[in-house]
């Protein structure tokens, strides 16, 4: 049985798949590993894609097709599929991995007997020109992540891993049958917002799993065009504020309309401070709606938890 399993989940991606699979080929690992493609009910030509690819020389390609939408059935049917493994490593249909990437997790896995492995995630805006207001604070939001260029233990929340350069042993998940991507945080289609990775490392830390940071562990995160626009960044802000105050929040006893008011007044001053600070050509002012966005968000989705 192979120990290893590397899988990605994908969505209309049909032209990134050759280059994002012969990378993943072309990958040097110390432990004998797999493929596995979960494609989420594509509509364009991915299967035909992926059928092509199954048979092309290198690492076996695994293709299934997950039909109900979206990114966390998705993750949870590669983990069903993967139970057998002892580790399965995910990364995503706009992601190619750096060379040394596998091998780097294999040795987290292996010589440092990590439960989760998780690494340095850089931006590659293709053909865009960055643009010049979209600070790395903000491109954080787009799945960047570098926590610096030594490895360590995570120990809190402070330094996150994201799921799109995660690997797990997969006897947590053998030994807690419950513990998966959490359905409430789900992300269907080209819609925007998720979490469902976010709530994953909150368990497995809630969990004392051992938690490992490799900044050898690198890939490069392809980003739409469309999300380089601040619209992207106030949207994506007030859907995880939408999940926020739906799931998350505690129950205030006072409401106005079902909301909160502090959550209203909150999002009213930072809208207002964002103003003044684009009308003044001062920097931070994006950065401010999106707090305010999120704060908007928690409000209705505290509304709508009844």
């Amino acid at each position: 049985m192979t120990p290893l399993t590397v899988a990605f989940c994908t969505y209309n991606r049909a032209d990134r798949l050759p280059g994002l699979v012969a990378a993943l080929r072309q990958q040097r690992a110390p432990l004998p590993f797999d493929l596995l493609a979960v494609d989420n009910a594509s509509t364009d030509a991915t299967r035909a894609v992926l059928d092509a690819l199954a048979a092309e020389p290198g690492a076996a390609l695994r293709v299934v097709t997950e039909s109900e939408q979206g990114i966390v059935p998705a993750r949870n049917r590669a983990l069903a599929e993967s139970l057998d493994r002892d580790w399965l490593v995910f990364i995503d249909d706009d992601e190619l991995p750096a060379p040394g990437w596998l091998a780097a997790a294999c040795d987290g896995f292996t010589r440092e007997a990590a439960d989760c492995v998780g690494g340095h995630i850089e931006i590659d805006y293709g053909t865009a020109a960055r643009p010049r207001w979209l600070d790395d604070e903000i491109a954080a939001f787009l799945g960047r992540l570098d926590h610096g260029p030594q490895a360590f233990w995570i120990e809190s929340d402070r330094t996150p891993l994201w799921s799109g350069n995660t690997g797990y042993a997969m006897r947590i998940f053998r030994e807690a049958p419950a513990l998966r991507f959490d359905a409430r945080y789900n992300r269907a289609g080209t819609g925007v917002g998720g979490g469902e990775d976010a709530m994953m490392f909150r368990s497995l830390l809630a969990r004392g799993a051992r938690m490992r940071y490799r900044p050898d562990m690198r890939i490069y995160h392809g980003v739409d065009p469309w999300k380089l626009r601040r619209a992207y960044f106030l949207r994506l802000h007030y859907q995880a504020g939408l999940r926020a105050g739906r799931y998350a929040l505690p129950d205030y006893p006072r409401t106005c309309f079902g909301m909160p008011p502090f959550l209203l007044g909150q999002a009213a001053r930072q809208f207002g401070h964002a103003a003044a600070l684009h009308l003044g050509g001062r920097p931070g002012a994006l950065r401010q709606a999106m707090n305010a966005a999120h704060a908007l968000g928690c409000a209705v989705g505290y509304r709508r938890r009844a």
